[in-house]
């Protein structure tokens, strides 16, 4: 059976598995507090991304989506991986 997105009111039950790891290393990588990672994350446009379910991006681990805040905060840009 293949997977079914979540619903727009699962979503967030998705999120809060990925936030963690998310933050985790961003407080490991820039050595910042949690409150500190937790702001950058929940600010960035990634973050505004990945809350729309149409968007796909909750299905990326969370390193990955890592990568993609990194390249957010450190160039301004974000490059998201085409489905395949």
């Amino acid at each position: 059976m293949p997977n079914k997105p979540p619903s727009q009111g699962n979503l967030g039950t998705v999120l809060a598995f990925i936030t963690p790891g998310i933050i985790q290393l961003l407080m490991d990588n820039r050595n910042i507090t949690v409150a500190a990672a937790s702001m950058l994350l929940y600010n960035s446009r990634l973050y505004r991304l990945l809350e729309e379910e149409e968007t796909k991006l909750w299905h990326l681990s969370y390193p990955i989506l890592y990568d993609l805040l990194e390249e957010e905060l450190t160039t301004g840009k974000s490059t998201f991986p085409e489905e395949q």
